[in-house]
């Protein structure tokens, strides 16, 4: 600066000369006085975590609101971080989905993980990722599919069709354009995604999204965000059981306790008293879960133990609707076209999963009920005088090329089966039209924009349906199903054939 080489100068002049000067002086300031204060704000606003603001249409800013977009207002949301496998996340969005009707919020959607791209732990052994930690690594998954541009909705896979009288929902590619105003484009695979999935963005946006939806530090406190920090370790969801605080059935034996210093202690909680209207979470905008996972363990659940609710008709309702979600039509409808069209006769499908944690372990086992399985059909073709082939469907993870010396190579060689497999390549036009439908945006919450703009935009790879269409093979099968035990695929495939979804 050169204000004290001046100041002689100043001095000499006198103080009712300086007035007009300094009026002049302090009008040039002010704009840029109001610039800095916008600039501190914004850089502000993009270290701490996202908060509510005061709706434009309040007086006096007595109104808040969460989120940048009016279209949310006066709605209420609930979240939650699936994660494992395939089978394991429609499990959580079953849960889901009856929680947000029990609190008669909007259940946000979340994309397909990748296989294991996201690890729980293990609730038994009481050995588990934090809630917050589960949200984020969900978050930063998600992001990661949008910059590989293979973002696929959970909602356009499962047909949510069931349940939609009863759960609203939202594509989670929308709620977060429009909470956190952070562009979602690279996610979609047509126009109509694009239009209800843009937004002027910048990096930080993203930053305070993630600490937002993830319930870090400071995001709780502005009273838009809940985070759920109750997990499998010391809680189980119930609801009207009249045993609230009770503890539950399973506990951390003393051998676990002195080698692992557990002093955890689980007790069963009214979902909705601990959650619901009147609490702290209940007044919150968001509801954010971490795993909504549950499976039986030693006479317990592992974490959310909702099952029937006989004094409330309507979550009674919705937990019958929700034991059993299809999958989408494109994918049921490929299925059944396989099993008319290329096997023909009636078969048997066979789920080996021989690769993939323990179960590349247990081969012979695996093999064995086929074998048992295959025996069984033989005699019984036997006792009909029926000639021909035992036609089979093979579904495993476990390539072709290394059948060599195994069970399979046997059978595949053997004239008494005809087998058949499918391979990625053979379901890529059943994928695009499934892409095509955007089931996932369509059965949920849609904005006012999409009515106003249909964007091109440059769509996301095919999502890779195999194991999907696989599924919906075997439903089909008349000469009954062989399935790897301890398999979650396998129990989604006695599902639908429990439910009958195949009829040629």
């Amino acid at each position: 600066m050169d204000l004290p080489a001046n100041r002689g100068r100043w001095r000499r002049r006198s103080a009712r000369s300086n007035v007009p000067l300094l009026v002049a002086v302090l009008l040039l300031l002010l704009p840029a006085s109001l610039l800095l204060s916008s600039a501190y704000s914004s850089l502000l606003r993009s270290l701490l975590p996202f908060s509510a603001s005061p709706s434009p249409s309040s007086s006096g800013g007595g109104v808040q609101r969460c989120g940048r977009s009016a279209e949310l207002d006066g709605e209420k949301f609930l979240w939650y971080a699936p994660h494992s496998g395939f089978s394991n996340q429609v499990g959580e969005l079953r849960n889901a989905a009856v929680a947000a009707a029990l609190f008669n919020r909007t259940l946000v959607v979340p994309p397909v993980l990748d296989h294991h791209a996201v690890v729980l732990g293990s609730c038994p052994k009481f050995r588990v990722s934090d809630p917050a930690d589960l949200r984020a690594a969900v978050w930063d998954h998600a992001m990661q599919l949008l910059r590989e541009r293979r973002y696929v909705s959970m909602g356009d896979i499962v047909d949510l069709s069931p349940v939609k009288a009863l759960v609203k929902t939202i594509d989670f590619r929308v709620f977060v354009s429009l909470w956190c105003g952070v562009d979602m484009r690279k996610t979609c695979f047509s126009g109509l995604c694009c239009a209800v999935s843009a937004g002027g963005s910048s990096p930080s946006d993203y930053g305070r999204c993630r600490s937002l939806l993830s319930g870090l530090e400071g995001s709780e406190s502005s009273g838009c965000v809940y985070p759920v920090q109750e997990d499998c370790r010391t809680t189980v969801w119930t609801y009207q059981e009249n045993n609230d605080g009770a503890l539950d059935s399973f506990q951390p034996d003393e051998e676990l306790r002195r080698k692992k210093k557990i002093s955890y202690v689980r007790k069963r909680k009214d979902l909705y008293k601990g959650l619901g209207p009147g609490s702290k979470a209940g007044d919150a905008t968001l509801l954010a879960f971490g795993t909504l996972f549950s499976g039986p363990y030693k006479g317990s659940e592992s974490y959310f133990d909702i099952h029937e609710s006989p004094k409330d008709h309507r979550i009674q309702t919705v937990l019958e609707k929700t034991e059993f979600l299809p999958f989408a039509p494109e994918i049921m409808a490929a299925g059944k076209e396989f099993a008319k069209s290329t096997i023909k006769e009636p078969f048997l499908c066979a789920q080996l999963r021989l690769l993939d944690g323990q179960f590349k372990n247990h081969w012979k086992s695996t093999f064995s009920a086929l074998k048992d399985k295959l025996k069984a059909l033989e005699l019984e073709m036997k006792r009909n005088k029926s000639g021909g082939p035992i036609h089979m469907f093979i579904m495993t993870d476990l390539p072709p090329a290394d059948w060599t010396k195994t069970y399979l190579a046997d059978i595949a060689k053997d004239e008494k089966y005809e087998l058949y497999t499918l391979k990625e390549n053979d379901v890529l036009q059943t994928a695009e039209k499934l892409m095509a439908a955007e089931h996932g945006l369509r059965s949920g919450f849609f904005p006012k924009i999409a009515e106003r703009s249909n964007e091109d935009c440059h769509p996301v790879q095919l999502p890779e349906i195999l194991l999907y269409v696989e599924e919906s093979v075997c439903s089909c099968a008349s000469l009954g199903f062989v399935g790897t035990a301890g398999s979650t695929i396998a129990g989604s495939i006695e599902t639908m054939r429990m439910n009958n979804v195949c009829k040629l």
